[in-house]
């Protein structure tokens, strides 16, 4: 028997409903699989940034370094600007903890329909790898003369050799145990310093991977392609601002953002990673019960692969698949009536 050590972070909105959802798929898989979770839970949110000035504890770190993963539901809330949340909990912990990898798996399921037309079940297969630490999301910059006809805001994209050099190394290895295939994206003809710069180091690290055919694409052109033949890709490696606007708009052409998983990464092991779906916390519908729990469960399956169990994570997805292919049950964001525990109801009973 193997046990895991979970931070379990929910956050806000929809976090709290799929959350449990996801634990109760780990633990239904795990029994199967000789693996044992124990959850520790964090009240880390924009409720308690409310109430306490901050959306976790100066020590926060800290507590969940010792931790084998980490699990957040959502962050997110109208009642706290979106750069505080995000740079108060998510930004800390996938910095603090180097998980440069972001990395985000997009298929279209059988019984799944997409808005996209040439997007296929069994045709598209792709994963979006995100650098996660720098770029366009740096933290150099600030604003002056605030308020004054003249008030200016200067922010600075921060791109290294070395954070470069990784993330494509992940994304050739990975597109070597796949279809060998990466596209990188990048904005070289209108970005003159950085992104010529992110060319350059991507060629290099091509060359290292002899194996793994690539192109590179500039990301305006990418993303009508993307919409325009979502089949062709493989793995797409991107920047953190490009990494993030492709890997929603592939979500989207898989049928729904509620679907789709994700995982923060440290290659090294050295620190925990973190797995958190993509929708966010989506407040419109918090506290209805309706959220789709599948963003979450798909999550839960690519903690299971991190933590090198991928059998009891192949089940997952399979059981994904079965539910969608096989019965009607869909939450409304699939144009279904069922709730958050009835569709994990359904799907518990394919695993």
């Amino acid at each position: 028997m193997t046990t895991h050590r979970i931070a379990l972070i929910p956050g806000d909105g929809i976090g709290q409903e799929v959350t449990p959802a996801a634990c109760q798929v780990l633990d239904a898989v795990g029994k199967r699989h000789g693996i044992t979770f124990g959850y520790d839970e964090f009240d880390w949110s924009c409720r308690r940034y409310v109430e306490l000035g901050a959306m976790m504890p100066a020590d926060g770190l800290d507590q969940i370094r010792g931790h084998d993963a980490i699990f957040l539901g959502a962050v997110g809330d109208p009642s706290v600007p979106d750069h505080v949340s995000l740079w108060g909990l998510l930004i800390p912990i996938r910095r603090g903890f180097r998980q440069y990898v972001n990395l985000r798996p997009v298929k279209v399921f059988e019984g799944v329909e997409s808005p996209v037309r040439r997007a296929r079940a069994g045709e598209v297969d792709l994963v979006v790898v995100r650098e996660n630490n720098e770029g366009e999301y740096g933290e150099i910059g600030g604003r002056l003369n605030r308020g004054f006809p003249e008030e200016l805001a200067v922010q600075e994209s921060v791109f290294t050799r070395t954070g470069i050099t990784r993330i494509a190394e992940y994304a050739f290895t990975l597109a070597a145990g796949r279809r060998r295939h990466v596209t990188s994206a990048t904005k070289s003809n209108g970005i003159i310093h950085t992104m010529p710069f992110w060319d350059e180091v991507v060629a290099e690290t091509a060359g290292r991977h002899p194996s793994v055919a690539w192109n590179s694409e500039h990301i305006d052109a990418l993303c009508a392609k993307v919409v325009l033949d979502p089949g062709r890709f493989d793995v797409i490696v991107g920047s953190n601002l490009f990494g993030d606007i492709l890997s929603d708009l592939t979500a989207a052409v898989a049928g729904s953002i509620g679907i789709a998983p994700a995982a923060n990464l440290d290659p090294s092991r050295e620190f925990p990673s973190m797995f958190e779906p993509v929708h966010g916390s989506a407040p419109d519908i918090a506290g209805r019960g309706i959220a789709n729990p599948l963003g979450a469960i798909w999550t839960a399956a690519m903690l299971l692969d991190h933590l090198e169990h991928p059998e009891a994570a192949d089940q997952i997805r399979s059981a994904m698949a079965d539910v969608l292919a096989r019965t009607p049950i869909r939450t409304p964001d699939l144009g279904g009536t069922a709730t958050t525990v009835e569709f994990t109801r359904a799907l518990l009973e394919f695993t």
